[in-house]
C-alpha cells in the first residue's frame, strides 16, 4: 500500500513542479518565438490558459474510465511518457501553433490526476482517504510552489532550459512507476470501457446516478473558481495594494505553499476524524470566506501574512470533498469517479479567469470607476459562500456512514 501512495504522491509532486517550471519563461518564450509584444503574448497565455482547462475537462473522465477497465498503473504511466513527450515538444517548438498544441496535450495528459487519485481509493480505507487525499493535496501546493522558483533560476540560462528539466523530470518518473508502482485495481473490479460513460455528458449521467454525488461535484466546481484566486492574482494584487517586488511575491508565494503544505498534511485527517467530511469542508469553507473578505481590504503587507491562518484552514474543503466523492463509488467507479471530480474542478478553471481576473483588470484599469484591487476576492467570496450553502443542504441520508466500505 505504501509503495502506491508513495508513487501517487511523488507523481503528484512532480508533475506541479513540472508545470510550474515554465511559467516564469513561458512568457518570454511566446514573446521571442512569435515576435509579439507582452501584451499579446498576455492574450495568447490566457487563450492557453483556457484550452488547458477545456484539455482537462475532456481528458479526465476518459482516462478515469480507461483506468476503471485496464487498472491504474498502465494509465498513469501511459500519461506520465505522454508528458515527458510532450515537455520536449516545448523544448524544441519554433512556432506559436507548436507551443499552443503542447499546452494542450499538457492539460490533456494532466487528466491523470483521476487515474492517480483513484489508485489512492483503491488502496485506503474509506475513513482514511481525506487524510491522505491531504497529503495529495500538500505534494501538489509545495511542488507547485517550487516549481516557478527553480524555472526562475532555470530561465537564466535559456528560455528552453526549464522545458527539458520538465521533460527530465517527468520521464523519471515514469522510470520510478515502472520500477515501483503496483497495480492498484483488482481484476474481479474491472469493468468494460464505454465512452458513453467517458465523456462529459455520460460523466454527468453516472454523477447523477450515485446519491448526492452530483451536488458534492457541484460544491467542487465552485470551489474551484473560488480558491483559483490565489494562483491567477496573488502576483497582481500583490503589486497593485502593496507595491511588492519580484521577491517580495516570491516570498508570499512560499509562504502560502508552506502553510498550505503542513495544513493539509497535519490538519485534514484528525479535522475530518473528528468533525466528519462535511462538517470539516464546512468548517474550511467559512475560514475561506472570511480569508477572501480579510485580503479584500487589506492595506499593509504585514496584514496579508497575518491572514494566511485563513489559507491553512481551508486546506480541509478540497480534501474532504474529494473524500466525500469517493464514497458514492463502487470499487469499480473509483477511476470513473474521480475523473467526475476532475471534470468539476476544470469546469472552475474553466470560468475562473474571467470571473476572477477579468474582474481584478477591470477594478485596477485607469479608467476604473473604483480603484479596488481586491475586488477579485470579494467574487471569490461569493463563490465561496455559493458552495457553502450547498454544500450544508446535503442532508444526512447524503452521508454515508464513517464505517462505511466501498
Amino acid at each position: 500500500m505504501m509503495r502506491g501512495i508513495s508513487f501517487v504522491l511523488a507523481t503528484i509532486f512532480i508533475d506541479a513542479i513540472g508545470f510550474g517550471l515554465i511559467i516564469p519563461v513561458l512568457p518570454q518564450l511566446l514573446m521571442s518565438v512569435g515576435g509579439i509584444g507582452l501584451s499579446r503574448a498576455i492574450e495568447i497565455g490566457a487563450w492557453m490558459g483556457l484550452a488547458i482547462a477545456l484539455a482537462t475537462f475532456f481528458a479526465a473522465p476518459v482516462l478515469g474510465n480507461l483506468s476503471d477497465r485496464f487498472g491504474r498503473r498502465p494509465v498513469l504511466l501511459i500519461a506520465l511518457a505522454g508528458l515527458a513527450i510532450d515537455y520536449l515538444l516545448l523544448a524544441v517548438a519554433n512556432t506559436l501553433p507548436l507551443i499552443f498544441l503542447g499546452r494542450v496535450l499538457s492539460g490533456a495528459f494532466g487528466g491523470s490526476y483521476a487515474p492517480a487519485q483513484a489508485a489512492i481509493a483503491d488502496i485506503t480505507r474509506p475513513e482514511d482517504r481525506a487524510r491522505v487525499f491531504g497529503y495529495v493535496s500538500a505534494a501538489f501546493g509545495v511542488g507547485f510552489v517550487l516549481g516557478p522558483a527553480l524555472g526562475g533560476l532555470l530561465g537564466e540560462m535559456g528560455d528552453r532550459a526549464p522545458f527539458y528539466a520538465a521533460a527530465a523530470l517527468a520521464g523519471l518518473n515514469f522510470l520510478y512507476g515502472l520500477t515501483i508502482f503496483p497495480e492498484t485495481l483488482a481484476p474481479e473490479h474491472r469493468r468494460p470501457f464505454a465512452w458513453a460513460r467517458a465523456n462529459p455528458l455520460g460523466a454527468l449521467s453516472a454523477a447523477r446516478a450515485a446519491p448526492g454525488m452530483l451536488a458534492v461535484m457541484i460544491v467542487l466546481a465552485f470551489w474551484q473558481i473560488a480558491s483559483l484566486v490565489y494562483p491567477l492574482t496573488w502576483s497582481f494584487y500583490g503589486i497593485a495594494q502593496f507595491g511588492w517586488s519580484s521577491s517580495m511575491i516570491g516570498a508570499s508565494l512560499a509562504a502560502v505553499g508552506v502553510v498550505i503544505a503542513v495544513s493539509q498534511a497535519t490538519l485534514t485527517g484528525p479535522a475530518v476524524k473528528r468533525l466528519g467530511e462535511r462538517n470539516a469542508a464546512t468548517v474550511g469553507l467559512i475560514a475561506a470566506i472570511l480569508g477572501f473578505l480579510a485580503y479584500a481590504f487589506a492595506t499593509e503587507t504585514w496584514q496579508a501574512f497575518a491572514i494566511l491562518v485563513f489559507i491553512g484552514v481551508q486546506s480541509l474543503v478540497q480534501p474532504s470533498l474529494m473524500a466525500m466523492l469517493s464514497r458514492r463509488a463502487t470499487p469499480e467507479t473509483q477511476g470513473e469517479v474521480q475523473g467526475i471530480a476532475s471534470m468539476a474542478l476544470g469546469l472552475g478553471s474553466i470560468g475562473a479567469p474571467l470571473l476572477l481576473t477579468g474582474v481584478m483588470a477591470r477594478f485596477t484599469a485607469p479608467d476604473a470607476p473604483l480603484r479596488f484591487p481586491g475586488a477579485a476576492f470579494l467574487v471569490a467570496a461569493v463563490f465561496g459562500l455559493i458552495a457553502l450553502t450547498l454544500l450544508r443542504r446535503l442532508g444526512p441520508s447524503a452521508q454515508p456512514a464513517s464505517s462505511t466500505s466501498v
